[in-house]
């Protein structure tokens, strides 16, 4: 299969591709957000993996990072490096499962690239928009805010089809102070949020998915949850601490020090 061949299918499905670039006007009154995440053979993802749930994987990144800032996703640009072993079926099935979750999130393909590697890479961008001024960032929470999540942690082992949270992102605009997605761990992704507060934070409860552990629900990353604060009793939502003053950063479960450990590619690195 050759390049234009892969294009020309995409094209049925993504009619803004085909030239040098994608022509998107942008609309009034928003404010653009825009991001970009990688998905490595053999850090992200292992062969054994369906190729359907690597691009459903691949693009839920960003579309989960644009619901952390209570934004809509409207756009996506993807570049894909194929390994030898990728033949044409991988390849059709990594843009179904992408194009899959990219319908149900009315998130059109506007272009990207394609090249070959050793292995399999992966790079997505993506585009979307939030009311100006209105976008949820990490700096907000102050000593007061009760800390939430969008639901029960559990870390990838235990995260079969995880889905972005964008329909409670943007409800999130104007109730929540702080909020990001937790995609390394939560004792990580909370230390970052207090830490661009300047503020600590106190864990009481840890809701737990499945037969989870707490190890893996604290540590493991990939819950692709929204973590949040707010001054408000949310619904949906599942409070698990408060913010208080103290060192930014700091973070105590149950009385004692949580060590701020997580997911880190350059910790993980082989």
């Amino acid at each position: 299969m050759t390049e234009d061949q892969i294009t020309a299918r995409l094209r049925r499905h993504a009619p803004l591709i085909g030239d040098d670039c994608a022509i998107i006007k942008a609309p009034a009154g928003k404010d653009l957000l825009f991001t970009t995440d990688f998905t490595i053979e053999g850090v992200h993802f292992t062969r054994d993996l369906p190729a359907e749930q690597v691009g459903h994987r691949a693009l839920l990144r960003g579309l989960s990072d644009i619901a952390a800032m209570g934004g809509t996703p409207k756009y996506c640009l993807v570049s894909l490096a194929v390994a030898p072993w990728a033949g044409e079926r991988w390849i059709d099935d990594f843009y179904r499962g992408l194009l899959a979750l990219a319908g149900q999130h009315k998130t059109k393909l506007a272009g990207g690239d394609l090249s070959h590697a050793s292995q399999v890479v992966a790079d997505i961008v993506v585009y979307g928009v939030v009311p100006i001024g209105k976008a949820l960032t990490r700096s907000g929470a102050r000593p007061g805010d009760q800390i939430w999540v969008t639901d029960a942690l559990g870390g990838w082992h235990h995260q079969l089809h995880p889905e972005p949270r964008l329909d409670i992102g943007r409800k999130l605009i104007g109730r929540a102070t702080a909020c990001m997605d937790i995609t390394d761990g939560l004792a990580l992704d909370l230390h970052r949020l207090c830490l661009a507060s300047g503020v600590s934070g106190e864990i009481d409860y840890i809701p737990l998915l499945g037969k989870a552990t707490l190890d893996e629900a604290l540590f493991d990353g990939e819950d692709y949850e929204l973590l949040f604060t707010s001054r408000y009793r949310m619904n949906p939502g599942m409070w698990i601490g408060s913010i208080v003053k103290g060192e930014p950063g700091k973070v105590l479960y149950q009385g004692d020090p949580l060590v701020a450990r997580g997911y880190d590619h350059f910790q993980h690195r082989p």
